[in-house]
């Protein structure tokens, strides 16, 4: 069922277990559906997420950061870190980093909870209680080890959504990265906070959004200008609600989705190669 909050894997379903040689064969024919279609449907999303190869990235001071990892057919490729909404790591997020690297990336999919929220109530559970000095490490660990993969070209760029939005703007301040994308993310920053912005910033954000409005956005672009970053900043203003880039929630807009999605592949096609 879903709700203003989402649905999909946080939803109340049994696991959907496949053969491994009639995964392979079903990846195949899910290569030609778009991923929103696939993305509304939570058992072809379960499918399509197991795609990608969980590993772990070490931290400094002895943590670990679990991640997805999923390939593309170039033996070198631009690195995207990716990080998930408030549920965390779920086979949306998943299914997303194998559309990305379908488009030519190297993508690594971080998991800063550890665990997938069933609901609204432990999704913001999970996010109040996130460490952030340990989240920052993470980023930045994962961010090293996308650039010093075997099969990266050394190019790295971050992409967020809401709860991730924020943080793929945290990543990109905690350490030197080509391509900053924010997905209505938390942008509320000083100038001296953002002095430390090496690349370019790509933001969407929705009219209709209640927490991270106009104001903010606002107030995000006086401080880019105030640090002497604006001209590395563009926003696009979409004529929708918070999380309308995500098919499994009740704000998905299917046409702002779909051109979010083709600007921020031309942004990354400029930015990363």
């Amino acid at each position: 069922m879903c709700t203003l909050e989402g649905c999909g894997s946080h939803a109340d379903m049994p696991p959907l277990v496949v053969p491994e040689a009639d995964r392979r064969a079903f990846l195949k024919g899910l290569a030609g559906l778009p991923i929103a279609a696939i993305l509304a449907d939570p058992a072809l999303a379960q499918v399509a997420g197991g795609g990608v190869e969980m590993i772990s990235i070490p931290v400094e001071g002895g943590h670990a950061l679990s991640a997805a990892i999923a390939y593309p057919k170039a033996e070198k490729a631009p690195a995207l870190v990716i990080i998930h909404e408030w549920w965390g790591l779920n086979d949306q997020i998943k299914t997303v980093a194998t559309e990305f690297a379908a488009q030519g990336y190297l993508v690594i999919a971080v998991d800063l909870y550890g665990k997938v929220a069933k609901d609204a109530a432990e999704a913001k559970t999970l996010m109040s209680g996130l460490d952030p000095r340990l989240a920052t490490a993470q980023m930045v660990a994962a961010v090293g080890f996308a650039r010093g993969h075997a099969r990266s070209t050394g190019k790295v760029g971050t992409c967020g959504w809401c709860f991730g939005g924020g943080w793929s703007l945290n990543a990109s301040l905690a350490t030197p990265v080509d391509a900053t994308v924010i997905y209505y993310g938390n942008v509320k920053k000083t100038a001296d906070q953002l002095k430390g912005l090496k690349g370019p910033v790509l933001g969407h954000f929705a009219t209709q959004d209640k927490s991270i409005d106009a104001a903010m956005v606002a107030g995000f672009e006086q401080s880019m200008k105030e640090a002497g970053l604006s001209d590395r900043l563009t926003v696009y203003w979409y004529d929708a609600d918070h999380a309308f880039a995500n098919p499994t929630g009740a704000r998905w807009d299917a046409e702002d989705a779909a051109l979010a999605w083709d600007r921020t592949l031309l942004f990354l096609k400029k930015t990363l190669g």
